[in-house]
């Protein structure tokens, strides 16, 4: 007798639920932020947890995200898993309150001040999910501080750091923003206002990583050649991102702002390359994008937004 498939879609529903290659990108800033403090090379022991719990964070605010929208999805995106059938809402909600709890205990096995940035990035996770996404500045805002807070997330394998380089959280913040301000366009459509303001700040972001790159983040410039592999991460991204949001600027159409958006969040890694080499030379950027790599694999597989 023939095996049903239904186990195996149930297994993929669960997948797409998860988002793997956005979970992906989520240790590429554990990295940068580590890299800014001093503890990525050598690794510190705790970074393995510190990567982990980062993870485990994001995976269950993808999956409330979902749990929350429930109702709004069974209209706008009747395929998705939740709304479909295919994940019974309640171990939806099950699983990612799990996560976020696995993600601060993760946290708490690093050791120091990583638990209490954990629970920082609990809390702006549930306040996106649950009250603010649906607010035109408020939501944007709160989805770049959780990946801010995942930045600082880094830094606390070195915690006397975060202190001293918590302002290079700005950087993700405003990206993070600009990229969420775009995907609320995605079933409907952006406005040409809103998605220009997103191309500005993504365009902000680049020049802020030009000078980070070019100055060097430690108090002695970078070498030249580490100075410049630097520049040319943060000249790769402005080729992946700018034409996307430039042509969602002028024709804010759903599918246009969705391919944005897909390449906004791909790229995310691309920043914290950047953010790595600034404090490290050439030698901390493959690290950082060899979460790149899985994402891109990923995504060939599984949905992004």
């Amino acid at each position: 007798m023939a095996t049903s498939p239904l186990p195996g879609r149930r297994r993929r529903a669960w997948l797409q639920l998860l988002r793997p290659a956005n979970i992906a990108t989520a240790p590429a800033d554990v990295l940068a932020g580590a890299a800014a403090a001093g503890a990525l090379l050598p690794p510190s022991p705790s970074l393995a947890w510190l990567a982990a719990a980062s993870c485990a964070l994001y995976g269950g605010g993808i999956v409330l995200n979902d749990f929350f929208d429930r109702h709004l999805d069974a209209v706008e995106r009747p395929e998705r898993p939740i709304p479909s059938g295919a994940v019974r809402a309640s171990f939806a909600a099950a699983l990612g309150f799990s996560l976020l709890g696995a993600g601060v205990a993760a946290a708490m096995l690093a050791g120091g001040s990583a638990w209490l940035v954990a629970i920082a990035i609990a809390g702006a996770v549930l306040l996106y999910d649950a009250r603010a996404k649906h607010h035109p500045i408020a939501g944007p805002v709160a989805m770049g501080t959780c990946r801010a807070l995942n930045l600082l997330l880094g830094m606390a394998a070195a915690p006397s750091a975060i202190g001293r380089y918590c302002p290079l959280a700005i950087i993700p913040l405003v990206y993070v923003a600009a990229v969420t301000v775009v995907s609320r366009g995605e079933v409907h459509g952006s406005r040409k206002p809103v998605a220009r303001t997103a191309l500005v700040m993504i365009a902000g972001v680049i020049v802020a990583l030009v000078a980070l790159a070019t100055s060097g983040g430690r108090a002695a410039p970078l070498p030249s050649p580490d100075r410049i592999a630097t520049i040319l991460v943060a000249a790769w991204l402005a080729w992946r991102v700018l034409p996307r949001f430039a042509v969602v600027a002028g024709d804010p159409r759903p599918e246009l702002a969705g391919r944005a958006v897909r390449t906004g969040v791909l790229s995310l890694v691309l920043v914290d390359a950047v953010i790595a080499g600034a404090y490290t030379g050439i030698m901390g950027i493959p690290a950082v994008l060899a979460t790149g790599i899985v994402a891109w694999l990923l995504a060939r597989l599984f949905a992004v937004t």
